[in-house]
């Protein structure tokens, strides 16, 4: 059995991109660490906090509970602080993920693969899938970690991009049936890059239509960030499976081709 350690940027974006593989390798027995780098201070803020709580305290706990339905032994917090988007006065924040130092940062996930034995990490593409300053740091500080724990097997994290474009246009035509708002995966990115990767850039897809329904109750749980307006929530079981029953990843060191497998396949 394998332990694969998944390295995303924030709280909630375990479960919306690489949620369906992590419930698979749990199936198969294999076990999840998942390594969290910010602390998520910037995300949505619900109407409902109690009293005296943060909502940072908020997204752990709703972390919790999506690593709970995902399979996952180990939740590892990095510790750095959400930077915002891309411009924001935050970045220059000295406790933000993109101010950290990259060795500095790379060495605190080395360690936890080393802790963990780990053959296998997960980060993000080289533009972070949509060019949020923290994801273009998690593609960064994965690849250095990588080296300096001298694991084996790098995947990185993506969409792919010729696909996304026909399920929005798949959504869109549903907006006005389902009380969904529309979708625009090109030009909804950060820094202007469309989202995700060109599939000749692809190494693996991964079929996760049958773990569909527990992916979105890991969805659900982040309610702090997907309140029950969001289309994710609002789409119907067959075309939630339809848009999100897919994970694309690109191993490092693997030549583009993409091919329908799965990440612990022998290559």
């Amino acid at each position: 059995m394998s332990t694969i350690v998944w390295f995303h940027a924030h709280p909630d974006d375990e479960a919306i991109l690489t949620g369906g593989s992590m419930l698979r390798a749990a199936e198969e027995g294999h076990r999840n660490v998942l390594v969290v780098a910010t602390n998520g201070d910037f995300g949505e803020v619900p109407a409902d906090l109690g009293p005296g709580e943060t909502l940072v305290e908020r997204r752990r706990a709703e972390t919790t509970l999506s690593a709970g339905v995902l399979g996952v032994a180990r939740v590892v917090w990095l510790g750095y602080a959400d930077s915002g988007m891309t411009g924001w006065e935050q970045n220059g924040r000295v406790e933000s993920f993109l101010q950290a130092g990259l060795d500095e940062a790379a060495e605190r996930l080395a360690l936890v693969l080393r802790e963990e034995e780990s053959t296998v990490l997960v980060s993000y593409d080289w533009h972070g899938n949509y060019g949020h300053p923290d994801h273009i740091k998690v593609h960064q500080v994965g690849r250095r970690a990588a080296e300096l724990a001298r694991t084996s097997h790098l995947f990185e994290a993506t969409f792919n991009r010729d696909r996304l474009q026909a399920m929005a246009e798949v959504i869109n035509r549903l907006a006005p049936v389902e009380g969904q708002d529309r979708v625009d995966f090109e030009g909804d990115t950060d820094d202007g890059v469309p989202l995700g990767m060109p599939e000749t850039e692809l190494t693996h897809e991964v079929d996760v239509v049958r773990f569909a329904g527990s992916k979105r109750a890991a969805v659900s749980a982040h309610r702090s960030q997907v309140s029950d307006t969001s289309f994710l929530l609002r789409m119907s079981d067959e075309h939630f499976a339809g848009a999100f029953g897919t994970e694309w990843f690109i191993k490092l060191g693997m030549a583009a081709g993409l091919q329908r497998r799965w990440i612990l396949d022998p290559s």
